[in-house]
């Protein structure tokens, strides 16, 4: 589900921690089933029944009931959700340790993974996401994911996922998706310890994607590239080019994908607009919540500062 890193829910505060009896049963991935969907190939296997916290943990307004049970994380399904488990159980398969595992469905259908333990940034972001080393970390880390990821085979569309373009939306101007971009790699979605980046969670936007636009993802969060007073406050006094220069040479995006950064950024910032237009007027829920927000007004000011920009970030990055 492509989403522009503009149009990202903002998270919600950590509600009361509430006591619920765990389900005595968890719905596993079968692990003779491996080259199969791993959300339709469970089996059964009794766990002893227990109290233990479910801990509510900050969320989208997209996404919302994401839970902690112990050293499992608990999310609701979605159309999404089948590509989000394989994408998960190929990476467990290849040996990525940067990913939480996915365990299966629970009693209530929900999602079960691992936790992965450590530090992620909330609102108001941190002081530490503006340090050098981090985000070179952090394109370090999604480096080793794509390169990964780019070994799974891009599945067809299932029936029923497939989306209508939106009326008025510009064709994307990247090339042909060459793997499963995570395409959410905000301060929130990545898990530090000592201070480098050593996990990506929440794969909710995972889609086809190019290694482009992969990094583009990543430079408008972590550079930032937007007007100053649409980023975070701990990154308005820091050089976006020069951070711009210091992702895309950590991840070592090729020099022809250099080329078309710049481009695909604006394409996809136009193509964002309409996108999030659409799912506020016919999703409704959290769509509408944050286009209400003003979040179609910050995606056209991105535009606007791409373009005043675009020489100068061009330079920066090739």
């Amino acid at each position: 589900m492509p989403v522009d890193p503009v149009s990202r829910p903002r998270r919600r505060p950590v509600a009361l921690v509430r006591w619920v009896v765990r389900e005595n049963r968890v719905m596993t991935a079968s692990p003779d089933r491996r080259g199969e969907d791993p959300s339709s190939g469970v089996v059964a296997e009794g766990l002893p029944a227990s109290v233990e916290a479910e801990v509510p943990l900050p969320g989208g307004d997209v996404t919302d009931g994401v839970v902690r049970v112990g050293n499992t994380v608990r999310r609701p399904v979605g159309p999404h959700s089948w590509l989000v488990h394989e994408v998960l159980a190929h990476l467990d398969r290849v040996g990525f340790t940067g990913a939480p595992r996915f365990l299966g469905l629970d009693a209530q259908g929900r999602e079960v993974l691992t936790f992965v333990a450590g530090e992620v940034a909330g609102r108001p972001w941190p002081a530490w996401v503006a340090d050098e080393q981090r985000i070179a970390s952090v394109a370090r880390l999604v480096r080793s994911y794509d390169d990964a990821v780019a070994t799974l085979a891009i599945p067809a569309p299932r029936a029923g996922t497939r989306v209508a373009a939106p009326v008025g939306m510009p064709a994307s101007i990247a090339r042909p998706a060459e793997l499963l971009g995570h395409m959410d790699v905000t301060p929130e979605n990545v898990v530090f310890r000592d201070s480098v980046a050593v996990a990506l969670i929440d794969f909710d936007l995972v889609r086809p994607a190019t290694r482009t636009e992969e990094v583009g993802n990543v430079l408008q969060w972590w550079a930032p590239l937007m007007p100053i007073d649409d980023r975070e406050p701990v990154l308005r006094d820091v050089d976006p080019l020069a951070r711009a220069t210091t992702l895309v040479d950590a991840y070592g995006l090729s020099g022809p994908d250099r080329q078309l950064l710049v481009p695909v950024m604006l394409n996809a910032a136009d193509r964002t607009w309409h996108q999030m237009k659409h799912r506020a007027d016919h999703l409704g829920g959290g769509w509408r919540r944050m286009w209400d927000a003003g979040v179609g007004d910050r995606i056209l000011r991105r535009q606007e500062w791409l373009a005043v920009h675009a020489q100068e970030l061009h330079d920066a990055v090739t």
